[in-house]
């Protein structure tokens, strides 16, 4: 009969002495190194040094102890294959039938504020990836542990079945897959982003489950959250969630474009989003003028919406939120005051966000069947642009305040999309359509007369002069866009014959 090792090697060593006491009480001989071994040894458990098993001490500074024949011919062994157990025997190679091993921590190494590449590099695990991946491998005959949560499970099966199930082994080996392709993953991260490379031939990238959604878009879609593991701290995926009930898919989304809006302003600003269109956008003196102006730009699309805002949430504010049903709030903090009047509604999700901790180089992804798009964050703005005035008349003090703030809006905004706005406040969105005279048309009609002496915002150029048309009639007085239209020389005629001031860009922003 081939008696039961188990070889032990963990940096997080939750749990691990109690693991190994109850593998002694199941009769198996613990092999371990290092850091492990003197935890175990100090906690009375008999345990066999590996350097004893190999018969070749550590060296490079502990950089080589188990990659060696005794260990890894002990886990690829078939158990099953006469040849197998006969070399094994033949070189007093001795089967290892568990292994218990979890990483050096490179993430938590590399999260360190001024680590240095010399730090991050020895921090990467070379025996531990080597010894799970072989014990995986040959997961028919060996039992292989890499998460703490799963100690319970091992036991239990040996304890009450002698050994565990092929299904628990099986999926023991996925999941150390998954891990050291994880792990794995985020030092190509790391050394990609070390040598200035933007666009590798091959693109590895890793999350972690945040959290199990009930359902997608709808209901009859499954669906999950995931977390980037370095992900930019300015994120949904970073939030605190402090009350309410759990964020659904749907939620998680809106919930991202409002705070890259708010992102947009420095000075207090409020953002009302609907299905990932913002519905509403205020800026104020204060936080509480800010939202104000916010719900008065569109009260009705508010209501069941997500508020973002980049002040604290105070008790004025708090309120005036109150007033209404919201999904969501998110803020940077909730005076005690804000959230005891915001809690009095059971289900309502308060989220806290670092703002300012933005993460510059992080892309974004679209999955498409079948693939993956990847691109930068559109960060561009008027600070980058090369604007010019092609019109007669230019804009005002005023109209330059206005045109900035729908510059901001109009970048979020579903294409094809027009934003008709005044200095501090959205009056009409227009988004998502397939056409730009669709959009403006939607834009100002739901501005009304508010639409006169307004200004207007479009994502990309004017390819004919009807949307300058349909402005100029609804009272617009100044309009920024792109430019760059093989027709830009009509929409600037006609802006002229109505004397309005327009703006170029240089630059669009598609959002699809």
């Amino acid at each position: 009969m081939i008696a039961k090792r188990a070889l032990i090697s963990v940096s997080d060593k939750t749990g691990i002495v109690d693991f190994a006491k109850q593998l002694v009480e199941l009769d198996f001989e613990i092999i371990s190194t290092g850091g492990t071994f003197k935890v175990l040894k100090e906690a009375g458990i008999p345990v066999t040094g590996i350097s004893e098993m190999t018969n070749f001490p550590e060296i490079l500074d502990g950089r080589v102890k188990t990659l060696h024949p005794h260990i890894h011919g002990g886990l690829l062994a078939k158990l099953d294959d006469e040849k197998h157990l006969g070399q094994i025997a033949d070189l007093s190679i001795q089967p290892i039938s568990l292994v218990c091993v979890n990483l050096y921590p490179f993430k938590q190494t590399i999260e360190k504020p001024n680590v240095t590449v010399e730090e991050a590099i020895e921090n990467i695990d070379i025996g531990g990836p080597s010894m799970l991946r072989s014990a995986a491998k040959n997961h028919k005959f060996v039992t292989v542990v890499v998460d703490p949560a799963d100690y319970e499970t091992v036991i239990h099966e040996i304890s009450h079945n002698g050994n565990t199930t092929f299904k628990t082994r099986q999926k023991l080996a996925s999941k150390v897959f998954r891990h050291t392709a994880s792990y794995d993953s985020l030092i190509a991260e790391y050394m990609t982003n070390l040598t200035g490379e933007e666009l590798p031939e091959k693109l590895t990238v890793t999350y972690e489950l945040q959290q199990s959604l009930r359902y997608g878009e709808n209901p009859h879609q499954k669906a999950a959250f995931y977390k980037k593991p370095l992900g930019s701290k300015f994120s949904i995926a970073n939030a605190t969630q402090l009350h309410g009930k759990e964020l659904s898919y749907n939620n998680i989304n809106d919930a991202a474009t409002a705070l890259q809006i708010v992102n947009e302003f420095d000075e207090p600003a409020a953002v009302a989003i609907k299905h990932m269109n913002p519905c509403g956008v205020g800026t104020g003196k204060t936080i509480f003028e800010a939202y104000a102006k916010a719900f008065e730009a569109d009260p009705v699309s508010i209501f069941g919406g997500i508020v973002a805002l980049n002040r604290e949430v105070d008790k004025a504010t708090a309120e005036k939120l109150h007033e209404i049903f919201l999904e969501i709030i998110i803020a940077p903090s909730f005076s005690k005051e804000a959230f005891d009047i915001l809690t009095q509604k059971k289900n309502i999700r308060l989220l806290t966000v670092p703002f300012g901790e933005v993460d510059e180089k992080e892309l974004r992804f679209t999955s498409i069947e079948g693939g993956m798009l990847v691109q930068d964050y559109d960060r561009y703005n008027l600070d980058h642009a090369e604007v010019t005035v092609p019109t007669k008349r230019k804009p005002t003090e005023d109209e330059w305040k206005a045109l900035k703030f729908g510059w901001k809006v109009v970048k979020h905004v579903k294409s094809n999309a027009i934003v008709v706005n005044g200095i501090d406040q959205t009056y009409g969105v227009g988004a998502g359509q397939t056409n730009r005279v669709g959009a403006a048309n939607i834009a100002l009609e739901q501005a009304g007369d508010k639409a006169k002496g307004a200004v207007l915002a479009s994502d990309a150029f004017f390819p004919f002069n009807d949307t300058v048309e349909t402005a100029a009639k609804a009272g617009i007085t100044a309009i920024i866009q792109p430019g760059g239209s093989i027709r830009d020389e009509d929409s600037i005629k006609l802006a002229d014959e109505y004397g309005i001031a327009m703006v170029f860009t240089g630059i669009r922003h598609f959002k699809h």
